[in-house]
């Protein structure tokens, strides 16, 4: 048999397992924790952000607030000495700057120049009303001697006429009118004396009214004078209250005038203005506590209180405050100042360190119990 025709059987094929399904993998714990973690930290998240919304309202718009005196000259002049330096600390009544008082000295001293002028006249005038009251009482005594004279006067003609009658002769005719002639230069003489008095008193009356308008102008001189001084003393800018000096602007040599700002004095005394939306004010009453965060002092938490609330919201104190009356009307959620005091030990703890102007948070927490001493005021 030849090689070509033997049959060749084909190799016996490997034996094939049978197709079985994948084994599922196991479950990776670790990203289910960390699912799980994540999805607990924003329950958390979103379960606080409702409490604290609910709960609280705060606001970034608020700024320290203080009062702030400016300091002004009172009358035009040169200074002539600065005593103060910037950022110092000062009390009321200390010498800021003092002003040349050449003029004002000039001033004072001619108007007591009028006075003494003024006073003599008054001597001047009190010794005539003396003099016109002499001459007053020597034309009262003329006036009595008159009278007397006038009195025997009035005998000697009525005697005259007596004797010298249809009957009876005893004296001559021209001795009679020599009596009544006598009578009535006396009754002339007695009426010249009594003007003379009345002369007098009306010299008396003139000579006190001038010693009155003297005396009045020496009270308007001494008013006048009181103001010169005055004058005098406004050459010394004094601090009207204590605190910081800060903006001066006066240097020595400089001309100032009446009410030019020459510098400012913050006080101590600092709260904070905090300008909640209109939405946020419903739950906001006088004594709550606030927590009160400053930009420039990250570590200091301070504790204060709701004071009071602004009589109008922050468009209204505007220069040019919006006309909500126009047609083009886009309603716009207002501001309301809220005046926030600190607590004193606070303020103090700082060391002038909390300056008006400052940038701060604060924070309300809306559902507090008020205190007992604010409820009782209210």
């Amino acid at each position: 048999m030849s090689q070509s025709s033997q049959k060749v059987e084909p190799p016996a094929l490997a034996a094939v397992p049978p197709a079985t399904e994948p084994a599922a993998a196991p479950p990776n714990w670790r990203v289910r924790g960390i699912l799980a973690i994540i999805v607990l930290g924003a329950i958390g998240f979103g379960a606080k952000m409702w409490y604290h919304s609910t709960h609280y309202v705060e606001t970034e718009n608020a700024y320290v607030a203080g009062h702030v005196t400016p300091v002004s000259s009172r009358i035009a002049g040169v200074v002539t000495r600065v005593l103060v330096e910037d950022n110092q600390i000062i009390k009321a009544g200390d010498v800021i700057a003092e002003l040349d008082p050449a003029d004002q000295h000039v001033r004072v001293e001619q108007i007591q120049a009028q006075i003494a002028s003024a006073e003599q006249q008054v001597l001047q005038a009190e010794a005539q009303v003396a003099q016109t009251r002499a001459q007053a009482l020597a034309a009262n005594a003329q006036v009595a001697q008159s009278q007397a004279q006038l009195v025997r006067a009035n005998q000697d003609a009525e005697r005259f006429s007596q004797l010298y009658s249809s009957t009876m002769k005893a004296v001559s005719k021209a001795e009679v009118d020599a009596a009544n002639a006598s009578r009535a230069g006396a009754t002339a003489d007695l009426a010249a004396r009594r003007g003379n008095v009345e002369a007098a008193q009306a010299q008396i009356v003139a000579a006190g009214a001038a010693r009155d308008v003297v005396k009045a102008q020496i009270k308007v001189l001494q008013t006048q004078l009181k103001d010169a001084k005055q004058q005098l003393a406004y050459n010394s800018i004094v601090a009207p209250v204590g605190g910081r000096l800060g903006k001066r602007s006066v240097e020595v040599g400089a001309r100032v005038q009446p009410g030019q700002q020459l510098a400012a004095i913050v006080q101590d005394d600092v709260w904070v203005t905090a300008n909640f939306k209109e939405t946020q004010l419903a739950g906001l009453k006088p004594g709550q506590e606030v927590k009160v965060a400053i930009d420039a002092l990250a570590k200091q938490h301070l504790t204060g209180r709701v004071d009071s609330f602004s009589p109008a919201s922050g468009n209204q104190f505007a220069l040019l405050p919006a006309d909500n009356a126009t047609g083009n009307f886009t309603k716009i959620v207002q501001r309301v100042p809220v005046k926030i005091t600190l607590r004193p030990e606070d303020v103090k703890h700082l060391n002038g360190r909390l300056v008006p102007g400052m940038s701060a948070m604060v924070e309300v927490e809306i559902t507090q119990a008020m205190p007992a001493t604010t409820t009782a005021a209210r």
